[in-house]
């Protein structure tokens, strides 16, 4: 795709600029493959909510899990003020019947603690867990839990305030705390419970796991899916593709394929530009021969009248009508391979021409004895009219066995670009290199002692060229002259 041929606003530069650049950039540039932008746009939206739906479902698991885990310790603390006695002796607490809370580093743990003046907690009662640890205290934690009277507020023991993060036995710990007022005692007391994460935190690891695994192949084969989905959908616009190439190349004439809706819109536009192209053609065709149906009968009228009358003014009406003549065939010609040239679908075998031509050559110059040594692939084609390929071949070839002793020798091949190279070689006198060029123009001869109009290598250029093809000469290893000849290929 080029620019718009007005060029970009100066008022709005980054209105014109701004949104190419940021949509080339994330979903490729124009001129870019249709497949590979549809396969990255699928997957970069497949990647984007494939790891939104890890990343929530795995947050939303271990928040589910400490949130189990929360009531487990407001049920403790709850518990544990059930049990409390606050009086004029200090703070007591009855047994718990928890097996847990009993047993040193169980992993279940609480402790009952009071504010001080400079805002710490001093712990009065602790379980019989935690033998002669203590459970976390932040800084900040008294300030807190008055802010927030009777609420539970809970948090990790991996704070880094105890060595390596962690709690008793190096266990993580996950604590709530709230502190209350109870009867009997002027202050509010602080009630902490602590219990063991680490099989929390394996769970949601193992979950984790899980997930992203599952998300993993999921994606996998989710992209393989899109590929798979684009590569069928856009299967019809490939078999598009190859029939406008086989078109191009002359293998078809028409697309004749069955398409799904949304591109056979495309395919019948083609089809009548094909149409157009053939009928304009003709009409070409048709005023090329209306032309030369009305120039040469008046020629032909001239030049037997001249030849029926003697003298200086008829032999140069005879000469000069002669002249006439062979320009309007050349440019007849010329008209007639450049309206071909543009028709689809034309090819004509490389090697049944050259054979052809070869045969012919041979019987016209059998008082020569010249030899005629041919090679070109089967399947070679020229993507052009017959009777063009027959008149270049045939005055390049009849050049060559004009000019050579006894050895003419023809190469064609295929060069892989749309071109195939023609060489045709002969073993004669050859040519001088300044006079190489000279020989390709219209009506130039090197020799006027052998018979000819000089026509012929100038037909050959003017066909050549009208196919977008170009002939060079140069010396031949034979020791003669060698001409280089290019067309378009097409497949047979």
């Amino acid at each position: 795709m080029t620019e718009p041929a007005g060029g970009v606003s100066e008022l709005e530069p980054a209105a014109a600029n701004d949104e190419p650049r940021t949509w080339g950039r994330w979903f490729g540039r124009p001129g870019r493959s249709l497949t590979r932008r549809l396969i990255w746009l699928a997957s970069a939206w497949i990647i984007v909510a494939l790891v939104l739906t890890g990343w929530a479902l795995t947050t939303q698991y271990q928040e589910t899990a400490l949130r189990r885990l929360g009531n487990v310790l407001a049920d403790t603390i709850d518990e544990v003020v059930i049990a409390t006695n606050a009086g004029p002796d200090g703070v007591t607490v009855a047994e718990i019947k928890d097996a847990r809370t009993l047993r040193p580093l169980s992993g279940k743990y609480w402790a009952v603690a009071e504010p001080r003046p400079d805002g710490s907690l001093r712990v009065l009662v602790r379980s019989p867990s935690l033998a002669s640890e203590n459970l976390t205290i932040p800084n900040d934690l008294p300030g807190r839990l008055r802010d927030a009277l009777g609420e539970t507020i809970s948090y990790n023991d991996l704070d880094g305030l105890r060595p390596n993060g962690e709690g008793p036995l190096g266990k993580p710990l996950r604590v709530a705390a709230s502190m209350k007022h109870l009867p009997g005692r002027a202050e509010p007391l602080v009630f902490l419970a602590g219990l063991d994460r680490s099989n929390i935190d394996a769970d949601t690891r193992q979950f984790a796991t899980f997930t992203w695994t599952a998300l993993l192949i999921l994606g996998l084969g989710l992209v393989i899916a899109v590929f798979l989905q684009v590569q069928i959908g856009l299967r019809p616009l490939y078999g598009l593709r190859n029939e406008i190439a086989d078109v191009r190349k002359g293998k078809a004439a028409r697309i004749a394929g069955v398409y799904p809706l949304e591109i056979r819109p495309l395919a019948e536009q083609v089809n009548r530009l094909l149409d157009h192209n053939q009928e304009t053609v003709e009409r070409q065709r048709t005023h090329v021969g209306n032309l030369a149906h009305a120039l040469k009968t008046p020629l032909s009228v001239m030049l037997a009248e001249a030849g029926t009358q003697k003298g200086p003014l008829p032999d140069a009406v005879r000469k000069q009508t002669e002249v006439m003549k062979a320009q309007v065939d050349h440019h007849l010609r010329r008209a007639r391979a450049a309206a071909r040239a543009q028709l689809l679908g034309e090819r004509t075998s490389m090697p049944e021409v050259i054979d052809e031509m070869a045969v012919m050559l041979e019987r016209v110059f059998e008082s020569k004895g010249v030899e005629i040594d041919w090679r070109a692939p089967d399947d070679l084609g020229f993507r052009g009219e017959r009777q063009d390929l027959q008149e270049i071949l045939g005055n390049l070839m009849e050049n060559a066995c004009k000019w050579a002793r006894r050895r003419v020798r023809v190469s064609a091949g295929a060069t892989g670009l749309g071109q195939m190279v023609v060489v045709v070689e002969d073993d004669g006198p050859g040519l001088a290199e300044e006079l190489r060029e000279a020989a390709l123009e219209r009506g130039a001869r090197m020799d006027e002692s052998t018979p000819g109009s000089g026509l012929g290598l100038s037909i050959v250029v003017e066909l050549t060229r009208a196919y977008g093809g170009r002939v060079s000469l140069a010396d031949s290893e034979l020791g003669g002259l060698k001409a280089v000849l290019e067309l378009p290929t097409a497949e047979i």
